[in-house]
């Protein structure tokens, strides 16, 4: 059976994170990368809400905290509180290095929490690692996933 990629959302504002993490995807990963600019947004292809209804109910998303409007501190409240959504994997990839960011984020329920590095080349590298904990994740939850 061939491995079967995974789709990810990316809640991300900053064009730039946006851009790298893209190119990292594109390079090295053959999941499937869609990207939220707003936790408001993000939360409407998690229900997939109009104009998302078609596409596919993201596996994990990677979500920044600082985000305008509903910032990813509500949108991760919201989704595990959420029964359709609470069992997403939510990996936090941040700049905020806050002790109570941090804290929240695990009472929450977050697999993970990471600091965006402030080099973007550390950046893309981030973002391999996530891959690497992809494979590990989703190889036990399905057999046929080899994060390639």
């Amino acid at each position: 059976m061939a491995p079967v990629p995974i789709t990810v959302l990316l809640v991300e504002d900053d064009p730039g994170d946006v851009m790298i993490t893209r190119e990292a995807f594109d390079d090295d990963l053959r999941n499937r990368l869609d990207v939220a600019t707003t936790g408001t947004s993000a939360l409407a292809r998690l229900r997939g809400e109009p104009p998302y209804q078609d596409d596919p109910r993201p596996d994990l998303v990677l979500l920044d905290l600082n985000l305008p409007g509903r910032d990813g501190r509500e949108v991760l409240a919201e989704m595990k509180a959420d029964p359709a959504l609470r069992d997403i994997p939510v990996v936090v990839l941040t700049s905020s290095r806050a002790e109570a960011d941090i804290v929240r984020s695990i009472e929450l329920e977050a697999q993970a929490y990471i600091t965006k590095p402030v080099d973007l080349g550390q950046v893309a590298e981030a973002v391999r690692q996530i891959d690497k904990l992809l494979v590990c994740v989703f190889a036990a939850a399905r057999p046929q996933y080899d994060g390639r």
